[in-house]
């Protein structure tokens, strides 16, 4: 997993410094970071909004009139809760961490140009496993005989929609976008026939959906 990150992440760096050298005018260079809340869409299990935090890179270019396209990537680190029972406890909200690269190419319309923009477009995910604290992995999950452990190995390729804003100047950019995971990030454990036992051979669903407030400095 590891091994792919840092693949992505130079090439994607590369690319970005190369667009950059070749058009210094239409090009500039963004380092972002903030903080994100993260809900899991699902029936199948009571689940709360948790905080985290993502940061990456990102390039807009001139593309046509008001239009401009963003290209770039970010690594990110998501939180979200589960209710659940343990052995000491009743009731329970164990809490699960989603970490992983995103690489995403938007289009941005330029409401007011090098101020106000208004971006959209698909996100390609690539992350690890659920993880969960080790004095947590026998919670059982409220509503199922699952245990928290049983749950993590999620999907490792997702995709999402993402729409967003931002405002600012030329060098500093506050935005605020929404990604919603369009993907099931739970197909991965629909298709393990252990699983499947456990769930009484029903699949489970969820979709993952992160609110992100960011700083972009433009280079």
């Amino acid at each position: 997993m590891k091994k792919s990150f840092f693949t992505i992440a130079f090439c994607v760096f590369t690319t970005l410094c190369f667009s950059q050298y070749r058009n210094r005018d239409g090009n500039r260079i963004g380092l972002s970071a903030g903080v994100s809340q993260t809900s899991l869409f699902t029936t199948d299990f009571d689940s709360k909004p948790g905080m985290g935090f993502a940061g990456g890179l990102s390039v807009r270019g001139n593309y046509y009139n008001n239009w401009s396209m963003i290209y770039g990537m970010q690594f990110f680190s998501n939180n979200f809760s589960l209710e659940s029972t343990s052995l000491t406890s009743l009731a329970k909200e164990t809490e699960f961490n989603l970490q992983g690269v995103q690489v995403r190419l938007l289009l941005s319309y330029n409401v007011v140009e090098d101020h106000v923009s208004f971006d959209f477009g698909p996100v390609l995910q690539i992350n690890g496993k659920l993880s969960v604290n080790e004095r947590d992995q026998n919670n059982i999950l409220k509503g199922t005989i699952l245990t928290a452990k049983q749950i993590e190995e999620v999907s490792t390729i997702n995709g999402n929609f993402y729409v967003g804003f931002s405002a600012g100047s030329k060098v500093v950019r506050a935005v605020i976008f929404y990604e919603y995971g369009f993907t099931n990030i739970f197909s991965k454990l629909n298709k393990n026939d252990d699983f499947k036992l456990l769930t009484g051979n029903e699949s489970i669903k969820g979709n993952l959906g992160t609110i992100n407030g960011q700083i972009i400095f433009n280079l």
